[in-house]
């Protein structure tokens, strides 16, 4: 029986097929199609090679490793998030399928009695995070909270199912034996996946319109993006309420950061104000609907349950797990709930369920139908030409071709502040994914070079300057590296 390479001797044979400096390609495509030239023209030379890249990912992954959980970066966010971990699965698969399946344990481990996975997961010894398990006060108000490790009242969008997918395609290059280890272990995390699954489906769509409703921007992963201006105009604290103090900009300013960089004071109130309205609500699905301020459809994240319900499907079938019917149908409702919400030229919006009003903003988020699917071919070409525009990857201002998490165009465009303008690897890293599996290889081939061009600087920051490249927000964040990891070792 042949052993299993290791994650050195995997960096050092991807060393020695591809000579310095080159480019991923993806399935043999080219980015020589002319829909997608760039127009930017202002990158500079990789100061490292992927393999250099590779290795100092890997070494930065490692860095965060707290045994079963990887925290999401040291300092700002020393605790494990949902979402960060699927991604940090993915990364893991190609060094260790053993250890990315660990990581969605741990999470899963922490599901709620009603099937949520929450949004944060807290590791033992720093108290210094806000809002901490004790703002939570989850176990305390809910019955359904887990009994283990203390957790936040959120969710994140469900990424888990492609994390799954992606681990056991990893599993089955690596070989039968490690094949049939992590089918083992997937089989053990199965009633879990579908309890969240149907969680999603259930509570978070009672109306059946094919879209998750969220009760918190935190939940969309897209904390202060412009989508949700107008819903948070109608969160109005108390005016007996204070404000806890905020950890998050004295920890971005060890590392260089600004509080130019992070949500203002004013969304803080806001997003602080609507935990304590889900505190009264006690975490109560019913409750929170009847009762919240904040209350959205989100299209993003209904496309990534859209996504991870098919690949579920897939593996279910593989595996010979039940509920195989029940995830396509969950996929094909959520698709024509995300196309539903789209323009003339497929892009996507989100819902405000107090006001009735869609809500069509420029952010990554109007992407949406290229994670799912659903659209027609001639209007996904119209959408995927919308970001090579000049209003998206094509504009000419950018250090690297790849979208902003909101359109230079937009007035509420702000290039170095969290969601409003920078750019986020995981987000390139869904959109190349979403191209790939939508029949657009060209234009994910263009968008890998470019997300390798921009993780080349090594520090694998959260988040950076669309136009002066600058690394924003935490470093050795743990999701940025686990992408890095995924685009190079691909092939």
């Amino acid at each position: 029986m042949t052993a299993t390479p290791s994650a050195e001797e995997r960096l050092a044979r991807t060393a020695a097929a591809r000579p310095r400096g080159t480019r991923t390609q993806v399935g043999g495509a080219r980015p020589d199609d002319a829909r997608f030239e760039r127009r930017a023209g202002r990158a500079t030379p990789r100061a490292l090679t992927d393999v250099e890249t590779a290795g100092r990912a890997a070494y930065a992954l490692r860095g965060n490793d707290r045994g079963r959980l990887t925290v999401a970066a040291p300092g700002l966010y020393p605790h494990m998030w949902s979402w960060d971990a699927a991604f940090i699965a993915i990364g893991l698969a190609r060094l260790s399928t053993d250890r990315a399946l660990t990581e969605l344990e741990t999470l899963l481990a922490s599901q709620w009695r009603n099937g949520m996975v929450p949004h944060i997961v807290f590791s033992d010894g720093d108290a210094s995070y806000e809002p901490g398990p004790q703002r939570w006060a989850c176990r305390e108000l809910s019955a359904d909270a887990p009994g283990g490790p203390a957790t936040s009242g959120l969710m994140q969008p469900p990424v888990h199912g492609v994390a799954v997918r992606r681990v056991l395609d990893a599993a089955r290059r690596a070989g039968r034996a490690e094949e049939r280890a992590a089918g083992d272990r997937i089989r053990a995390l199965w009633p879990a996946l579908l309890a969240w699954h149907r969680y999603l489906a259930e509570r978070r769509d009672p109306d059946r319109r094919g879209l998750l409703t969220i009760y918190h921007g935190w939940e969309s992963g897209l904390d202060n993006s412009p989508r949700w201006d107008e819903p948070y105009s109608a969160v109005v604290p108390a005016a007996a309420f204070v404000p806890f103090q905020r950890a998050d900009v004295h920890a971005l300013g060890s590392v260089g950061g600004a509080a130019a960089q992070r949500p203002t004071d004013g969304d803080y109130a806001r997003y602080q104000w609507l935990i304590e309205e889900l505190r009264q609500a006690r975490y109560d699905d019913a409750r929170a609907r009847d009762t919240l301020s904040f209350l959205v459809a989100d299209v993003f994240s209904s496309a990534i349950f859209a996504a991870a319900s098919e690949d579920l499907a897939g593996v279910a079938d593989e595996l010979r797990l039940p509920g195989a019917a029940e995830l396509r149908g969950q996929a094909d409702l959520f698709r024509r709930g995300v196309a539903a919400t789209t323009d003339d030229d497929g892009f996507a919006a989100d819902l405000d369920l107090r006001t009735g009003r869609t809500l069509r903003t420029p952010t990554i988020a109007g992407f949406a139908p290229l994670l799912c699917g659903g659209l027609p071919a001639a209007r996904r070409r119209r959408l995927v030409d919308t970001l090579f525009s000049p209003d998206w990857c094509g504009h000419p201002g950018l250090a690297v071709a790849l979208p902003p998490s909101t359109s230079p165009s937009s007035a509420a465009f702000d290039p170095a502040r969290y969601w409003r303008g920078p750019q986020w690897p995981p987000m390139s890293w869904l959109l190349i994914w979403g191209l790939e599996r939508s029949g657009e290889p060209e234009a994910a081939a263009v968008l890998r070079a470019s997300a390798l061009d921009q993780l080349s600087d090594g520090s694998f920051a959260e988040y950076y300057h669309p136009f002066t490249g600058e690394a924003l927000g935490a470093r050795s964040q743990s999701w940025t590296a686990a992408v890095a990891l995924d685009l190079i070792l691909t092939n």
